[in-house]
């Protein structure tokens, strides 16, 4: 124990734009899984579930995020504290964002189910509470996105946010390709799912690197290779998000329109559709990713000890 003592408790972690935005989230994702298991529910389906797991996830780590920030232990961890909270929001920013949508197309109706008016107007609750929750933590970053003049860690940028996008949307076309999308029946499709997975492989790596300080320890530049790989990626998803719709819905090869007879929610032409979007949406981000990528100067961290 230090003789002088200390500040050992952080008074910023509540007393701060950014502390009451962590404490909104607590409070908003408390409310959410408490009302879900007490009478909300979500019947047990894979989206109900899904939208639990994210609920009760982020609300997990928030409070293991608030706990060290507050009790200043983060300091002991072999991380890039500033560049984990960051990612970590945003990460939870779409997957609350996602969990808001889902549940109320698939929990929530105008009619009062046979379970009650209660049980209706508590899933609605939950709704109000989780799109709450999603501000709250879209504030968190803005409040920690990098300003002129402040210097913060790479994932407080915005190439660094659009790596957590990047991989957040190519988990969504992972869950389309899984979901009968029929990807096996030419080389040329099971080539896009090479390079979804090796795009995403790749932006894993650059965050998990820069989440743990490890950026100047590469031989090759952290901000060359971010680069390199950058307009790689750009390359490759550029030949995918070509080679999949034409491989999917010429005629020659596939079917241009939803065939009648396809069972909502399971159909393959839906999912290949799903994958063509997103596809993309990637592509876009990829892009926007290289630009900005330009206008980065590197601060090298090390992982405190």
């Amino acid at each position: 124990m230090n003789p002088q003592g200390g500040q050992y408790l952080n008074k910023a972690a509540v007393l701060s734009p950014l502390g009451a935005a962590r404490l909104s989230q607590l409070a908003l994702g408390c409310s959410v899984v408490a009302m879900v298991t007490h009478s909300a529910g979500y019947s047990g389906g894979s989206y109900g579930v899904f939208c639990m797991a994210v609920w009760c996830a982020c609300f997990t780590v928030t409070t293991v995020v608030f706990f060290l920030d507050a009790t200043r232990l983060h300091a002991c961890l072999p991380v890039s504290w500033d560049n984990l909270t960051v990612a970590f929001a945003a990460l939870a920013t779409l997957m609350y964002v996602t969990a808001s949508v889902v549940y109320p197309v698939y929990f929530v109706t105008a009619e009062c189910p046979y379970a009650g008016c209660e049980v209706r107007n508590f899933r609605i609750a939950v709704t109000i509470c989780s799109v709450g929750a999603s501000l709250a933590y879209a504030a968190e970053v803005v409040l920690s996105r990098a300003k002129p003049g402040r210097v913060v860690g790479y994932m407080a940028t915005v190439s660094g946010l659009l790596k957590v996008v990047q991989g957040f949307v190519a988990c969504v076309i992972f869950g389309a390709l899984a979901n009968g999308s029929e990807y096996t029946r030419h080389a040329a499709t099971i080539y896009c799912v090479v390079v979804y997975t090796v795009c995403f492989a790749a932006t894993t790596v650059v965050v998990i690197v820069t989440v743990s300080g490890r950026t100047g320890c590469q031989r090759l530049p952290f901000d060359r290779f971010v680069v390199v790989y950058t307009l790689l990626a750009v390359l490759l998803y550029l030949s995918a998000s070509v080679t999949w719709p034409v491989f999917c819905f010429d005629s020659k090869y596939g079917s241009p329109g939803r065939p009648s007879s396809c069972p909502r929610g399971r159909c393959p032409w839906d999912s290949k559709v799903v994958v063509a979007v997103f596809s993309f949406v990637n592509l876009a981000l990829y892009v926007a990713d290289l630009a900005y990528s330009q206008r980065i100067r590197f601060v090298h961290q090390s992982p405190r000890v």
